[in-house]
């Protein structure tokens, strides 16, 4: 991975961050956009963040006043503050971003976190990607060609059942071939030190294991 393409990271409330990959990307020096209840996280890494996102119920009234600067609040209810994180780097012109801390602990926040990457992927045509502490996810609509290296586990979670997809550089051969179920595309391995998934029209999610 190379933290020079991204221009921001979002820090979400999920598992803190503890392999080196997001470590590394914490430390680089990008702008750091954290939702509210994940400032006490990001602190106890021995990190400030740059704004601070969110409608301020899961942040403590001393933290509140000690960054009261840079907060930026958002009391929509019909957004998660993950949401409105995007929402603000989207504004601001934050359109290559990498989230950590979006995954982990809740399952049900989890998997919704990876719905709004999705969306705001298609519909902004942002170019996010998840970062967790075991691999990253990334949001695909057409032919993407990924880093990887030999052996690494790499998983497809296709969305749309009629998109046929053909796999370059994998163990386990498709060729236009089409996913009715989310499971059928997953646990496939990389022999080389990028890979190529190839189709038309539709909407995937790629996870690499590191």
């Amino acid at each position: 991975m190379n933290e020079k393409r991204y221009n921001a990271i979002i820090v979400a409330k999920g598992e803190v961050p503890f392999h080196e990959i997001p470590m590394t990307l914490l430390k680089s020096g990008l702008p750091i956009i954290c939702c509210d209840g994940a400032v006490v996280n990001l602190l106890a890494l021995d990190i400030l963040p740059t704004v601070i996102v969110g409608d301020c119920d899961s942040i403590s009234s001393e933290l509140l006043a000690r960054f009261s600067s840079i907060v930026h609040e958002d009391k929509s209810q019909e957004y998660n503050d993950l949401n409105k994180a995007l929402r603000y780097c989207f504004a601001h012109d934050y359109l290559n971003v990498v989230i950590v801390g979006g995954f982990g602990l809740r399952e049900d926040h989890a998997i919704g976190n990876l719905g709004v990457m999705m969306m705001f992927a298609q519909e902004k045509a942002m170019d996010i990607e998840m970062v967790t502490n075991y691999g990253v996810f990334t949001p695909a609509f057409q032919t993407i060609t990924l880093s990887s290296f030999v052996g690494q586990q790499i998983s497809l979670f296709s969305f749309l059942p009629d998109t046929k997809f053909t796999f370059h550089n994998l163990k386990y051969p498709v060729k236009n071939q089409s996913f009715a179920h989310l499971w059928q595309a997953t646990l496939n391995e990389a022999l080389a030190d990028q890979f190529t998934i190839e189709f038309e029209e539709g909407k995937a999610l790629i996870y690499r294991s590191f």
